[in-house]
């Protein structure tokens, strides 16, 4: 199969699925894309560096990735992962985002970087009235991530920041889902308290016992 096929066999795959109209517990509720797998660390976090919407999706709001509509996991709230360039290959890019909500997508997280970080930007415009919510991937992409004109909406959030987007995504289903809400809740809660936590420490070690202290 050649590279322009395995692009149209993506193509394909989309429309049939966005025609099937299966039930929303069997589709996923967030779709996360990037213009390159080399952006897969920032969009779902690497063990090296900061957590990233992968991380917090799946470890701490128990949602599971689909990466099959005719198998979907156990779970009830799902999400999707796919590189779609905006450049390289914008016939997938159009494809993905105008069958999205058909295909039952909620909410689209789209990471892009260089300055040419168009993809959030052109998904926005494209899966109009579905929400995106922009990742700018390095900090020379948020200029351009953010530059949408009066009218065509797009939220975003600081560069290589998905984490934050992930979370961001999740209020919005929270609005249609107590679960979800109560989800949120409690993992702002555990942030709280793990202030609460250090702070103590602090203060009863002292600076350098604190330092000293066993992690």
């Amino acid at each position: 199969m050649t590279q322009s096929d395995r692009v149209q066999s993506l193509i394909d795959d989309l429309r049939e699925e966005a025609a099937r109209d299966r039930p929303t517990d069997e589709t996923p509720e967030i779709g996360i894309v990037m213009g390159s797998d080399s952006d897969l660390d920032v969009m779902a976090g690497s063990e090296s560096g900061r957590p990233g919407a992968y991380d917090v999706l799946t470890e701490d709001l128990g949602f599971a990735e689909q990466t099959s509509y005719d198998d979907p996991p156990e779970a009830r709230f799902t999400f999707e992962t796919f590189v779609v360039s905006a450049h390289r290959t914008p016939d997938l890019m159009y494809a993905y985002a105008e069958t999205a909500e058909q295909r039952g997508l909620d909410v689209i997280i789209a990471g892009a970087g260089g300055k040419s970080a168009d993809l959030p930007n052109m998904v926005a415009s494209i899966a109009y009235p579905l929400p995106v919510i922009g990742v700018p991937v390095q900090e020379k992409s948020v200029d351009s991530v953010i530059g949408m004109p009066q009218g065509a909406p797009l939220t975003a959030v600081d560069a290589g920041k998905s984490f934050n987007a992930a979370l961001s995504a999740v209020q919005h289903l929270s609005r249609q889902h107590d679960g979800l809400r109560d989800r949120l809740v409690e993992y702002h809660e555990g942030l709280r308290d793990g202030v609460g936590e250090v702070s103590r420490d602090l203060h009863e070690l002292g600076t350098p016992g604190f330092r000293d202290r066993p992690e």
